[in-house]
């Protein structure tokens, strides 16, 4: 749907991608999980392009949940090495892309190498302007909001001091904003977790398309879908034009 790169469509600023399906792909087609894994990387660099195409200023990839350890050690070793690898080699072609990169989660149970380059990642492609890229790596939304209210207690602020701006200003990478959709493949019907303060008013898009599938005319359903949405961020619908 090429007109949406040109039209004046309402289309989020704050795209999140629940990358949902990738095993499940790979089990239908008789390979091993880590396969779906790849081919799931692989579609989040083109979307991920689409998107920033469109308009959209920033996606953030729901990629490794602090849940996710849970898993087999050779799935997990698995995703640990090819989030190393994007850190470390696949950042250059983000760069070439005018792209910035950052990461959000917890830094417990990381490797000192893939913290390094998750550093450098960013150091890299911190004044690219082209989109900004949130890989949410090791993630929890309770985590971070609790990780939010950890540093406004240790800074010695009053309690009855605590407002929603205040701890919006100690979030992961704070200059993010909230979310305006979120897209889940798959066919499961929940954000499992995924940035709930950014969530808060954040439009829903699910889909039965496993994630290595959504591509770009998926991509456009879901934007063409959120720009007929009226957001009323609980005011009344009445009082609207």
């Amino acid at each position: 749907m090429a007109s949406l790169e040109s039209s004046s469509k309402n289309l989020p600023v704050h795209l999140g991608l629940i990358l949902d399906g990738n095993r499940r792909w790979a089990k239908e087609r008789g390979l091993a999980p880590f396969k779906g894994h790849k081919a799931g990387y692989t579609n989040l660099k083109e979307v991920v392009q689409v998107a920033f195409r469109r308009g959209v200023k920033y996606v953030s990839a729901y990629v490794f949940s602090v849940e996710n350890w849970g898993r087999s050690k050779e799935e997990v070793d698995y995703l640990m090495k090819l989030l190393l690898w994007v850190a470390k080699s696949e950042v250059n072609e983000y760069n070439k892309q005018n792209i910035k990169v950052v990461f959000i989660g917890e830094q417990q149970r990381l490797s000192a190498e893939i913290k390094k380059q998750m550093r450098l990642a960013e150091q890299k492609t911190a004044d690219n302007d082209g989109g900004t890229l949130v890989i949410c790596l090791n993630y929890s939304g309770k985590y971070e909001i609790a990780s939010a209210l950890k540093n406004i207690v240790g800074s010695g602020v009053e309690t009855e001091d605590i407002t929603p701006e205040l701890i919006e200003e100690n979030l992961y990478q704070p200059d993010v904003p909230a979310l305006d959709l979120i897209i889940r493949t798959s066919g499961e019907q929940r954000i499992s977790n995924f940035m709930l303060w950014r969530a808060a008013y954040s439009e829903l898009y699910f889909t039965d398309t496993y994630w290595p599938d959504f591509n770009e005319a998926e991509l456009d359903k879901a934007l063409t879908d959120y720009s007929t949405r009226q957001r009323r961020f609980g005011k009344d619908s009445t009082k609207a034009k």
